[in-house]
């Protein structure tokens, strides 16, 4: 089966193809593209508008926006930013809830080159300070709890705009959303270069803060041409060998999808790998207040959701859920998602538990504007501890510790190259010279490749947290514990968790002369880091952490000596 693929994907990029693979120049480098891409995500939002025209596009609870009026809202939007300062090259920030109001600020802010600034919206008031103090934007947009955060520090940023999206009530100096959908004016006409930001998304940073990665209008309509040539090809492939391509759709024909989003939109999961390829399939995407899996089977059952994607959790949840028989969940097409490995357990389950479904994951990263690899189907259970093949504007290779190249099935440090790649992160040349090499985006994966060219992930070699989906670098927490000056020392590492994957775990030396709670450490952190990053198991000792000889914390061996049943 796996021949059946590779001729599909030959075939499906090929010179004549919509999908045809060519190689251009890209900041001083020869990278692989899709010659058909749009040249920018104006012309991708544009095209999907006038395509879709009366199709319902957003749904949140009683709303709902047609393509027609969704793209009306966002000319509004745009020619309010142009009529009060805001221009192409400038930034907003955006940083709120998952309200349908994300992808209409997004499209009109992308249509006219201004770089959308996706904030977290967990940021506590210091995180949101920092963000905002690199990133420099010219408007932060919000609802009432992320301007509750920015509003004890806002005389630090004089000449930015405060907006406030679906306030219960007028906040002082803070211009409602309501001003820029009711704006009068159209799209206004601009020229934007594929090299252009589309936005900035924050990665957490090794050194303690986040990175703000710079992610291209060009990398951007990459990524979403990926998501859908990945989705067709395996598609194309498994009616191949079953003998059913007579009954695929024509392009262009099908219905679009239904899709629930279900993470956040800040990270390219939700953001580029869910709802911009919806839109560009004139699909409808439904917004949920926060997640529940009841709520969620509630909502696949009353509109029919083809496709629901988020973290593994989430799709756990979904079928383990008791009410799981009561709803019709009989129009799932897929069901799975990324952020975090799709536990290969998961993936018999889930097409045990759909009528018409089966599992799919993607692996990616914010660097590379969403997608490097993406499984679904018959491959996946049959590789499922497997995240597929690379999309095919990307090129891969294995090295060693030295930088080296390893042949086929060798483990070591996936690295990727390819038009997907950001340009780098905001203000830190020396951040982008390290994990972007002659292209290469070293993406601190420990993987292999087997024959058939499907990557395998085994470790990371990055110092991080991977909770629910949400990266989580132990420098960042270590840097703001070591804030209480109670602290003498402390290291922070992953906890394994059933529901989550991990959980933040530290072991902490008390200072001599000192007392130290794990309620004072996490109240202290309450005030520094998102909740999420909070250490759930915390170890408070007096003897010294163990280290290697170059005097660095050992780190996975004390975790392995921790019972997490005698944390704190």
């Amino acid at each position: 089966m796996y021949a059946e693929l590779k001729q599909v994907r030959d075939q499906m990029t090929g010179p004549e193809s919509m999908f045809a693979i060519s190689d251009i120049e890209i900041r001083g480098q020869t990278l692989k593209t899709f010659t058909n891409a749009p040249p920018s995500l104006r012309e991708v939002w544009a095209l999907s508008a006038m395509g879709h025209a009366d199709k319902t596009y957003l749904v949140y609870e009683n709303e709902t926006w047609t393509y027609t009026q969704a793209y009306a809202e966002s000319a509004r939007v745009a020619a309010w930013m142009f009529d009060n300062g805001i221009k192409q090259g400038d930034r907003v920030a955006l940083a709120f809830r998952n309200y349908p109001e994300w992808m209409l600020l997004y499209w009109a802010l992308t249509s006219v080159g201004i770089t959308v600034v996706g904030m977290n919206a967990w940021w506590v008031t210091d995180e949101m300070q920092y963000g905002l103090q690199d990133s420099a934007p010219k408007a932060f947009i919000g609802d009432v709890e992320r301007l509750q955060r920015i509003l004890p520090i806002r005389d630090q940023f004089p000449d930015m705009k405060l907006i406030g999206l679906r306030l219960p009530e007028p906040i002082d100096g803070v211009i409602e959303y309501a001003e820029l959908k009711n704006h009068a004016g159209e799209m206004p006409e601009v020229s934007i270069d594929g090299d252009e930001d589309a936005c900035i998304f924050y990665t957490s940073g090794t050194t303690g803060r986040p990175k703000g990665a710079q992610l291209t209008q060009r990398g951007c309509v990459l990524n979403l041409m990926s998501v859908a040539f990945m989705s067709a090809a395996s598609n194309m492939a498994e009616a191949v060998e079953a003998g059913t391509v007579d009954q695929i759709p024509e392009p262009g024909t099908a219905p679009g999808p239904i899709m629930l989003v279900t993470t956040p939109m800040f990270h390219v999961t939700a953001n580029n790998c869910v709802s911009q390829p919806c839109t560009m399939g004139g699909g409808t995407l439904i917004f949920m207040y926060k997640w529940d899996a009841g709520e969620a089977l509630k909502i696949v059952d009353k509109y029919k959701v083809t496709n629901l994607s988020g973290v593994p959790v989430m799709a756990r949840e979904i079928i383990a859920h008791p009410d799981f028989a009561k709803y019709d969940t009989s129009s799932l097409v897929t069901l799975g998602g990324g952020g975090a490995q799709l536990q290969p357990d998961l993936v018999g389950k889930i097409d045990e538990a759909l009528e018409n479904g089966q599992a799919n994951t993607g692996y990616g990263m914010t660097e590379t504007c969403g997608l490097i690899t993406a499984i679904v189907g018959k491959y996946f259970l049959d590789k499922p501890d497997s995240c597929g093949p690379l999309v095919p504007t990307m090129i891969g290779k294995v090295i060693d510790a030295d930088g080296n190249d390893l042949p086929e099935g060798t483990v070591g440090e996936l690295c990727v190259k390819g038009g997907n790649v950001i340009k780098g992160y905001l203000n830190r040349e020396e951040a982008t010279a390290e994990s972007i090499q002659d292209g290469w985006l070293r993406t601190g994966d420990i993987a292999r490749i087997d024959e058939e060219g499907f990557v395998f992930i085994v470790d990371r070699a990055k110092d991080m947290v991977l909770r629910g989906g949400e990266n989580i670098y132990c420098a960042e927490v270590e840097s703001a514990v070591f804030k209480n000056d109670a602290v003498a020392e402390c290291t922070v590492f992953g906890v394994e968790d059933e529901r989550l994957g991990e959980e933040v775990g530290i072991a902490i030396v008390v200072a001599e002369g000192e007392t130290l709670t794990a309620d004072a450490i996490r109240e202290h952190c309450s005030k520094l880091l998102a909740s999420f990053k909070i250490p759930r198991y915390i170890w408070l000792r007096t003897e010294k952490l163990p280290r290697n000889a170059s005097g660095k914390f050992l780190k996975r061996e004390l975790r392995d000596t921790l019972d997490p049943a005698d944390a704190s």
